[in-house]
């Protein structure tokens, strides 16, 4: 079993809902480009690879989340955000900069913020999440307009 899987279990039996593991999950990848950004100032490239590996794991278990369910309209805005991601991942680890994975964990903390306001019920309905997050300025992804589909959704 390798540490995503149990980090998702041990979240998992500690009760936490549905959109609680999925926090985990977005909370993991924050905390490796965090890490790799870290490595990155220190010119530590070994780290900053690893952690950078670890985050297009995590990446690549939310999209296989996605795949496994008919998520309508949120799924294939997640599957657009996973890949701008993702490219813009590759596109730090290039060009080896902090910033860019300073901005990448920035952004993936807006979309957890959202997430977590959902599970707490502070949002209408989980196919707002992700205009709420690009109104709060995610830029040079997809654009991120929803609308309800009947709460047709996976993650």
């Amino acid at each position: 079993m390798n540490h995503l899987d149990m980090t998702y279990r041990k979240t998992a039996a500690e009760g936490a809902s549905g959109i609680g593991l999925l926090i985990a999950l977005y909370d993991t990848l924050a905390g490796n480009l965090r890490r790799a950004a870290e490595a990155q100032r220190a010119n530590d490239i070994e780290r900053r690879s690893r952690e950078a590996n670890h985050a297009f794991t995590v990446i690549g278990y939310l999209e296989g989340c996605l795949q496994r369910g008919t998520g309508g309209d949120l799924a294939l805005q997640l599957r657009a955000f996973y890949a701008a991601l993702r490219r813009k991942l590759l596109g730090a680890q290039v060009k080896q900069s902090a910033e860019m994975l300073d901005n990448l964990m920035a952004d993936v903390l807006k979309i957890r913020e959202a997430w977590q306001a959902a599970d707490l019920g502070a949002t209408p309905s989980i196919p707002q999440i992700l205009p709420a997050a690009a109104a709060k300025g995610l830029s040079g992804y997809p654009s991120m307009g929803m609308r309800n589909t009947g709460g047709n959704w996976s993650a």
